[in-house]
């Protein structure tokens, strides 16, 4: 049980029990090469045990609880990062399941009685939490339908933004063709010569795409980051914490381009349409998934949501090309995903083209990017990569699990098989809800 401590004016810290310190806690072994340090599992894992040692009815229960929650974090995490975000919502929940959560202050005999954790961890530690369920729809009158579309219309994506966002327009001269005012006019290379988007790598295909020689691709699948360090800065990848310019701490079996800028033919426009007097053109959030082909990154997998967080199509695609490699690690899709799929790129334009007009306000994170896998013309946009812009500046973005951390407070995209279009879709939609209700207080 949680001890608690009765003050009647400012809580002192109360030490642990001599019980629990004497406590012979278990240790972490060694591993070599390991994806998580032992220093910080080790930590983590005493934490657990404290915690587990308010609820559970012995000691030896407690050690055991705990060895499974650090154990099932660390084997959920492909890397650090991962794991410590897994860690905090893993602390998080075992002190929901304490006693002293229940009720943190409560009064008894006319004194104020203050818990443990509260105690130790300051205002803060009652107040703040990660979690990872699915966002949800703030349920506000005044921000539906009709009177949510007039709000959102203030945060359209202007014309010029369109452009340096590098969203695709209408080719002048080419029906069914498309110009993006941020791709570099490059001179007319050897179609057989690529450079993989991963490594950098040059390699050769042939005329259908595959690559002429057997070659491993080494790469970073992490960004790099800017950390301090001992006398300065120094840039690491996120994925693996090495400096930049180590070799790649993956390996896939050959090298990948991505394509979607090259081949801007095909595309479709949404177009205006009648609606009656009582209705608005829609409001939607979408979220793309692509895969590496012979051709390039292409479209497997297309989800739309709407302003309840209810997904209203969602469907698994069929490329035109032979897929070389599925990418799952970011979009979930597998082999067994497609395997009985017949949905190609050209039926899906038609369904979005049924659901969406010209005036529909289309949601999403970076969403030019989803626009040139659907190879659809749209610029009635809210983008959360803008809206939320990097401090930097172009080309610079925060990415969508940063955004829900630091704003709603969730983790998202903590799933080691890959990226869920429809979390990705409603987080998009929920970051813009709350985005309106802020700036909402501030003209009161």
């Amino acid at each position: 049980m949680a001890s608690k401590t009765t003050s009647t004016v400012t809580p002192k810290r109360v030490a642990h029990s001599p019980s629990l310190q004497s406590l012979k806690k278990p240790v972490i072994p060694k591993e070599f090469g390991g994806k998580v340090p032992t220093v910080v599992r080790q930590r983590y894992l005493n934490l657990f045990i404290e915690e587990c040692l308010k609820f559970c009815p012995s000691n030896q229960e407690a050690i055991e609880k705990a060895l499974n929650e650090e154990k099932a974090a660390y084997d959920r995490s492909p890397s650090k990062n991962i794991y410590l975000n897994l860690a905090v919502n893993t602390l998080k929940k075992l002190r929901g399941l304490g006693p002293s959560t229940v009720q943190g202050l409560s009064k008894s005999g006319g004194r104020r009685v203050v818990s443990h954790e509260v105690v130790l961890g300051g205002k803060l530690a009652a107040k703040t939490s990660f979690s990872i369920s699915r966002p949800t729809s703030p349920r506000v009158e005044d921000l539906k339908g009709a009177a949510l579309y007039g709000r959102l219309r203030d945060y359209l994506l202007s014309e010029d933004q369109l452009k340096e966002n590098g969203y695709p327009f209408p080719h002048p001269g080419r029906p069914g063709g498309a110009v993006i005012f941020t791709a570099e006019d490059k001179p007319p290379k050897d179609s057989s010569c690529r450079v993989c988007c991963r490594c950098g790598t040059e390699y050769l295909v042939s005329p259908s795409g595959r690559c002429v020689r057997d070659e491993e691709c080494h790469y970073h699948w992490g960004r790099p980051r800017r950390n301090r360090a001992a006398g300065g800065w120094e840039t690491q990848y996120m994925c693996c914490s090495a400096a930049i310019g180590s070799a790649g701490c993956q390996v896939a079996k050959q090298h990948v381009q991505d394509g979607r800028k090259e081949n801007l033919e095909g595309f479709v426009k949404t177009f205006d349409k009648e609606l009656p007097e009582d209705a608005h053109p829609g409001i939607y959030a979408l979220d793309c998934e692509m895969s590496y082909t012979t051709y390039g990154l292409e479209l497997t997998r297309v989800t739309v949501v709407d302003t309840d967080m209810q997904v209203v199509y969602d469907t698994f695609v069929k490329p035109d090309n032979e897929i070389v490699d599925y990418n799952t690690r970011f979009s979930g899709v597998t082999e067994a995903d497609l395997a009985d799929t017949s949905i190609s790129l050209r039926d899906v334009q038609a369904v979005l083209l049924s659901m969406f007009s010209a005036d529909t306000i289309l949601i999403g994170h970076s969403l030019e990017s989803d626009l040139l896998a659907l190879k659809v013309i749209h610029s009635t946009v809210v983008d959360t990569a803008v809206l939320f812009p990097h401090r930097l500046g172009l080309p610079y973005k925060r990415s969508l699990r940063n955004l829900m951390a630091d704003y709603l407070r969730q983790i998202i995209q903590d799933n080691v098989d890959g990226h869920s279009s429809s979390e990705d879709a409603s987080a998009c939609m929920h970051l813009v809800i709350w985005k309106i209700r802020e700036d909402a207080k501030t003209k009161r």
